[in-house]
């Protein structure tokens, strides 16, 4: 059986940059999800000159903040093949990031643009877009050992926030803690067994911000947080 460790290493087709984390990535045809696999080679028919295939990570491998998201988008990281790149939900992340100090350059919403992150690297939960964004239970299971790995590579990481309920139960397992125990709620705080805090917020979506459930100011404070601890 195919595990995260034991799928062959192969080529990657020219398209974002190269990830931060060399050797914890999935390979570019991924087989062990079937419904995605499907997706994603329906919509490489349709639509060939897309990513259509596992997002790397994005950002700083020194990073001190880890956030973790759900899924690519299908017209963001699926099309660009960097998380949260091209979609509504980048524009606020970016733009928050840059407020704090953790971005520079500018978003263009492509993945040649002139972003940098600084000290914060985006991981996501599940590397392949799932359909209607909504992944299974079994592949949110299938794809964590690819998290783990990531976050295992990250010693400087001590502060992570998770975007959204599903990337939540994700980062508690990822960073050994316990369910339910660690309840998800917006701007909630769980620290982890060896000292690593989470801190939850609710997801950038654009229904998120469409319907008043997060505003920027909210966004804001989760990553204002975030600075208090590691000051702290």
């Amino acid at each position: 059986m195919l595990t995260p460790s034991t799928i062959p290493s192969e080529s990657v087709p020219a398209g974002p940059p190269p990830s931060p984390l060399p050797g914890t990535e999935p390979p570019h045809d991924c087989p062990l999800c079937p419904r995605l696999v499907a997706l994603r080679e329906s919509l490489r028919v349709e639509y060939p000159g897309w990513w259509n295939a596992p997002v790397p990570a994005l950002g700083d491998p020194d990073a001190w903040l880890g956030i973790i998201g759900l899924a690519p988008g299908k017209h963001g990281a699926n099309r660009t093949g960097r998380p949260f790149t091209g979609d509504y939900a980048g524009d606020l992340l970016f733009a928050t990031l840059a407020k704090f100090g953790l971005a520079s350059g500018v978003y263009e919403a492509r993945p040649d643009d002139s972003l940098r992150l600084e000290g914060a690297i985006i991981l996501n939960s599940v590397k392949c877009l799932p359909p209607e964004n909504k992944p299974s239970p079994e592949e949110i299971r299938t794809c964590r050992p690819f998290v783990q790995n990531q976050v295992a590579v990250l010693p400087k990481a001590r502060v992570f926030i998770a975007l959204g309920q599903i990337a939540h139960q994700s980062a508690v397992k990822v960073l050994g803690g316990r369910l339910p125990k660690a309840r998800f709620a917006h701007l909630a705080e769980h620290r982890m067994p060896d000292g690593r805090v989470l801190i939850d917020s609710y997801h950038c979506s654009r229904y998120n911000q469409n319907t008043g459930r997060l505003t920027a100011e909210m966004f804001e404070a989760v990553f204002a947080r975030a600075l208090e601890l590691r000051g702290g």
